[in-house]
């Protein structure tokens, strides 16, 4: 088997199971219908750019269609960052201002109109001969990188503010999706890095064998990239639940300390009292617990009391949460009478829903597991 053949069987795996998935994400039943069409329809523009592994010479016959997908790289970008968004936030929506990202792509349509679409063959081949010459298609080659930059670093900045406002503002939050999700970002950046060394390759030794094996190597990362999606989208059946757009990270909201701030009386006062009500009324047993509830019941409003957990306390919302959970849990697993309740029981009444979490929480504050906790107890 030679290299094309090898690269052939490879785009056409990758490409049936990105298909696949694709499909499947526009045919399931969910309430999170715009997150999966974003990912399925970038799937799909992968999976249109993935065609070039299946060519062995330029499509003479099909040259309009050819040049068609082209233009679809300046999509891609853009519905991964929408579809990233639609993954951080709960309520983010498609509006009319997000049709603007479409504006690279339909500029390119419009300057293959000119020179390829609306012209004979002749001069269609002319034109694709001698346009990497162009300066209008220098530039278009210069938009797609400066899109590509600027959509991946957006992508990135949207992840880490939404991993933030998780923190400080809800106590179960679901940090393995956004961590899947960064993932995703670097592995889709990786790809690209590829197409940049093939782009470099080819500039600098032209289409010889070094090429060949940087094209290989471009179709079989391809194929690793859409199993790893794949994985991505088994593991996390849950993937979209995003927090409220509308929620910003405490330092948005609190003009920024030049130092560490300084806890005076009323704020001590303050503190002390917000411990007393947690173990009275202990609010922390609700999993859906957020500091807009907190807030409600403590009669204080939500800046004041973000303010005083994440800048005062040092803390965020959901360590301050968790800390008074994982105490109830010790007491729990302390209790001889109560020997017999499950750890998967005991994690739901203290207030957490997930096992992963509970564990992880449980070991970072006793530096054990719930089971060796319980062990040692009697």
């Amino acid at each position: 088997m030679d290299k094309f053949s090898f690269l052939e069987i490879t785009a056409c795996i990758g490409i049936f199971v990105i298909l696949f998935l694709a499909l499947f994400l526009l045919t399931v039943k969910t309430k999170h219908k715009l997150g999966n069409r974003l990912f399925a329809f970038f799937l799909i523009g992968n999976a249109i750019d993935a065609l070039k592994f299946l060519m062995r010479e330029f499509p003479v016959n099909y040259i309009n269609l050819e040049a068609f997908r082209w233009s679809f790289v300046y999509l891609v970008p853009a519905l991964f960052y929408l579809y990233a968004l639609s993954v951080c936030y709960s309520n983010f929506r498609l509006k009319k201002k997000h049709v603007l990202h479409a504006i690279p792509f339909v500029a390119y349509n419009l300057y293959l109109m000119w020179g390829i679409y609306f012209v004979d063959r002749p001069s269609k081949i002319q034109f694709i001969n001698g346009m990497n010459d162009m300066p209008l298609m220098q530039f278009f080659q210069f938009l797609f990188e400066f899109m590509f930059q600027v959509y991946f670093i957006a992508s990135f900045l949207v992840i880490r503010k939404s991993k933030t406002v998780y923190l400080q503002n809800y106590t179960n939050p679901n940090i393995s999706v956004l961590n899947a999700l960064h993932k995703i970002t670097i592995l889709y950046y990786f790809l690209h890095f590829i197409v940049l060394v093939r782009w470099l390759v080819t500039f600098i030794f032209g289409s010889g064998e070094i090429r060949v094996w940087v094209v290989t190597l471009d179709g079989f990362a391809f194929l690793i990239c859409t199993c790893w999606y794949l994985f991505i989208a088994l593991n996390n059946p849950e993937f979209f639940r995003g927090v409220n757009s509308q929620l910003k990270v405490i330092e948005e909201i609190i003009p920024k300390q030049k130092s560490s701030p300084i806890v005076d009386d009323e704020k001590n006062r303050q503190i002390e009292s917000l411990k007393d009500f947690m173990i009275k009324n202990e609010p922390y047993l609700d999993s859906s617990l957020t500091i807009q509830d907190l807030a409600e019941q403590v009669k204080m409003p939500v800046k004041d009391l973000s303010a005083l957990i994440n800048l005062y306390m040092n803390k965020h919302f959901f360590d301050f949460i968790n800390e008074y959970r994982i105490e109830k849990a010790k007491e729990i697993l302390k209790d001889s009478s109560q020997k017999d309740l499950t750890i998967l029981e005991i994690l739901y009444q203290v207030g957490f829903n997930s096992k992963s979490s509970f564990s992880t929480s449980f070991k970072k504050h006793t530096g054990k597991t719930p089971t060796e906790f319980r062990k040692n107890s009697f």
